[in-house]
């Protein structure tokens, strides 16, 4: 399996950049619906002879609910956001000029994937446009 074969466009890596924002926003979403649901439930109460005190009932299992598709919200998120970054890095991979995947590369191992994604969104080149492969230059070259 050659890296060919699983190359993204720029299009397609930034919906999947977009949908895992998207997805990680949600699931932040849920969790403050599930804080809130605790409180206002008395599932969990703050102050008092205790500082947290939690009480079961329905509100608790709905919190719990709330919380665990938040998680899992946010966890497809993660995973799609990565994704995302890995197919940029094979996207740039085929341009001439590594200036763009020595970015997304050093960036992303250093923590700030998010930064750089936001830079290739925006202004990253696309690697499937190019006008002619690598492969083909590189065999032109041998001949």
């Amino acid at each position: 399996m050659s890296i060919e074969t699983v190359r993204l466009s720029k299009r397609n890596v930034t919906r999947l950049f977009v949908g895992a924002i998207i997805a990680v926003g949600a699931g932040l979403v849920f969790g403050f619906a599930a804080l809130w649901s605790a409180l206002a439930s008395d599932a969990i109460d703050i102050g008092g002879s205790h500082v947290v005190d939690v009480n079961g009932g329905s509100g608790a299992w709905t919190a719990l609910a709330l919380v665990i598709v938040g998680l899992l919200l946010v966890l497809g998120g993660t995973v799609a956001a990565v994704v995302s970054w890995v197919a940029a890095l094979l996207n740039t991979w085929q341009l001439e000029d590594k200036t763009w995947f020595g970015s997304l590369f050093a960036f992303g191992v250093l923590g700030f994937g998010v930064i750089a994604m936001i830079a290739y969104v925006v202004a990253g080149p696309d690697g499937m446009n190019q006008t002619v492969p690598r492969q083909a230059i590189a065999g032109a070259a041998r001949t």
